[in-house]
């Protein structure tokens, strides 16, 4: 009774639509959030104070040991655009290229392409009210706008599904279209090359890395993937994929990706890794194919995930060393590969 009667005092101070505009599920567990919520607090206002002295001046954001630090540790929401457009280099684009982004989008049309996102559209964040065709703006609409413009731009990639919760993301974050933008150029064209390209390469070859890292690290849980015939691509896809979008809390994501502008693609192998080897025992359970995919999709959740700010100590203790030589050289033996493959 007394727990029952925690949670819905908890339920009642806790509201049903996040910051984001997200609707919080209805399994949601709201006496634990606003457990981890109330010290994570303490940790974003001793954070905020901290940035606003670095940050004081107004100028750009620069790479450094200093700023690479603060960002493991969280940018506030409040600073969080203005970091990821200087740390991920689209700010300097943006600067270069004044008025190109409008320029794309009067430009020449591609039929195929609008139609391609136009079918995303409503696909993109039911559960999320600022997304809704009722909602005052609409950020369909300036959704549609970026991933366009994107298209124009990097004919190459043109439109693949999950650039839309990616983008949709940098549109929250930065409240500004052009600056989407220039972020989706930063990872689509720079920190995860040939995620989203027609043959998604790139994706392929890193999801093979992934697979080649547990191999090393957590051999027990690479031979039962094996012995059950569970191709990694059919586990983490959608982790690679959209960045972790839908897949763990807002919060979590964003703290990732805090770290993914700034130091690169590599996170995301932490991430990953960090995941398995802290749920091992449990995945080393599974018994069938589906049982394996299943123990993936629940490692996903729980406390683990939700306490962010551990939850990023952790990605960047527990894997151990990740140099960027020894992933350059799992990409090119992966990239070969599957070449082989055909």
């Amino acid at each position: 009774m007394e727990s029952a009667a925690r949670t819905q005092a908890a339920r009642d101070r806790v509201p049903r639509i996040d910051p984001y505009g997200f609707e919080r599920p209805e399994d949601f567990d709201y006496a634990a959030y606003e457990e981890f919520f109330s010290a994570y607090l303490v940790v974003l206002t001793r954070r905020a104070i901290k940035w606003s002295k670095l940050l004081k001046g107004g100028g750009g954001v620069q790479k450094s040991m200093t700023v690479k630090r603060y960002i493991r540790k969280g940018i506030p929401l409040e600073h969080r655009a203005r970091v990821w457009m200087g740390v991920s280099g689209a700010q300097a684009q943006m600067d270069q290229n004044p008025g190109y982004y409008q320029r794309l989008l009067e430009g020449e049309r591609d039929d195929r392409l609008e139609e391609a996102i136009r079918t995303d559209m409503n696909r993109t964040f039911p559960d999320n009210v600022k997304f809704r065709k009722g909602a005052d703006p609409c950020l369909q609409r300036t959704l549609y706008n970026v991933l366009l413009a994107y298209g124009h731009h990097n004919r190459d990639v043109g439109y693949c599904q999950g650039m839309n919760f990616v983008a949709g993301y940098l549109i929250l974050m930065t409240d500004s279209e052009e600056e989407s933008f220039w972020l989706l150029d930063a990872l689509v064209g720079s920190i995860l090359p040939d995620y989203y390209s027609p043959s998604m390469l790139g994706l392929k070859t890193d999801q093979e890395v992934l697979g080649e890292l547990v191999r090393t690290r957590l051999p027990a849980v690479a031979a039962l993937m094996d012995r059950h015939g569970v191709p990694w691509t059919l586990v983490v896809s959608r982790w690679f994929l959209c960045l972790f979008v839908d897949v763990l809390p807002v919060e979590t994501v964003l703290r990732i990706w805090d770290c993914l502008f700034s130091e690169g693609s590599k996170v995301i192998f932490r991430v990953a890794l960090t995941l398995i080897k802290r749920h091992q025992s449990f995945i080393l359970e599974a018994s069938s194919f589906t049982d394996v995919c299943e123990k993936f999709r629940e490692i996903t959740k729980g406390s683990f995930v939700t306490e962010c700010h551990t939850f990023m100590q952790k990605i960047f203790s527990e894997p151990g060393r990740l140099s960027a030589a020894r992933i350059a050289r799992l990409r090119e033996r992966c990239r070969a590969r599957l070449l082989a493959r055909g």
